[in-house]
């Protein structure tokens, strides 16, 4: 039986570190396995340094983010890598970048969301290298905080972040530390989920279990998933999350709080419908 038919609601470009903390192919999973948005880029940004050096690491993202897309067996597999270094100010074109121009420019007739949840590197260039994208789309950023020096997605590109937040005709839906850190699950429940969840769920198993963090990271019985908190703004609704907005100019929000059950319980019954 198909799913009880969805109405889309938002085209969608997702742009993440994929090669860094896992959460955000969990994220890249619901989005695609959500009828409510359609997938129309999919972009790689450089890691932290903290998972290693960076050279490379972009296309290794790419390379893990495609890899799931086809799992899913998702028509939108193609992932474009960005630069392994910080933004510079400078204009430089890379294939994350041109992939953002072209969604934007693109004609679709829905709303386009850029969901990035990682360093804003990639969207940074895109505007440098084309300003007049910015009124075309509404980016929503899980990143920064009320202490941003200390928010691992602003301080991966700092220079990029103060670039794109600081640009008067983009519209932002922003995820800060204290809003996505609320989207967790337990261990446990995640291992449930992925060992009974098909294919897709053993894939994600294998990449949750193979990752390679610093000595002083340890795990506990928790584990954050703030890379899935704009789900609530694309594949589902917000009507039971909270956020401040500014008055005038282009769409300023600041999310407060997020239904972290009603996003678990979403990805996880998907999940299980793909089998």
């Amino acid at each position: 039986m198909d799913l009880i038919r969805i109405a889309p609601r938002c085209r969608v470009i997702i742009d993440n570190d994929w090669a860094g903390d896992p959460d955000g192919l969990l994220a890249l999973a619901h989005h695609a396995l959500s009828p409510a948005n359609r997938i129309v880029g999919v972009t790689s940004s450089l890691t932290n340094p903290m998972f290693g050096p960076p050279e490379g690491m972009a296309h290794r993202g790419a390379g893990l983010a495609g890899e799931l897309l086809r799992v899913l067996e998702h028509p939108e597999s193609a992932v474009h890598a960005g630069p392994d270094s910080p933004f510079t100010g400078q204009p430089r074109n890379s294939a994350a970048a041109d992939a953002i121009i072209g969604a934007a420019r693109a004609a679709g007739g829905l709303p386009l969301i850029l969901v990035c949840a990682g360093p804003l590197t990639n969207v940074a260039d895109a505007l440098l290298l084309d300003p007049g994208i910015a009124p075309l789309l509404t980016l929503a950023w899980v990143g920064g905080a009320a202490r941003n020096n200390e928010e691992y997605n602003y301080c991966t590109d700092p220079a990029a972040a103060d670039f794109v937040l600081s640009h008067q005709e983009l519209a932002v839906w922003q995820f800060p530390a204290e809003t996505y850190r609320q989207v967790v699950a337990s261990v446990a429940e995640l291992d449930h989920a992925f060992r009974n969840g098909g294919p897709a769920g053993e894939w994600l198993w294998k990449h949750f279990n193979s990752l390679h963090v610093p000595d002083f990271v340890k795990f506990g019985p928790l584990w954050c998933l703030g890379d899935s908190a704009p789900l609530v703004v694309t594949g589902l609704d917000d009507v039971t999350s909270a956020f401040t907005e500014t008055a005038t100019g282009p769409s300023r929000r600041t999310y407060t709080s997020v239904d972290t059950r009603l996003i678990m319980a979403d990805f996880l019954a998907k999940l299980r419908l793909h089998q």
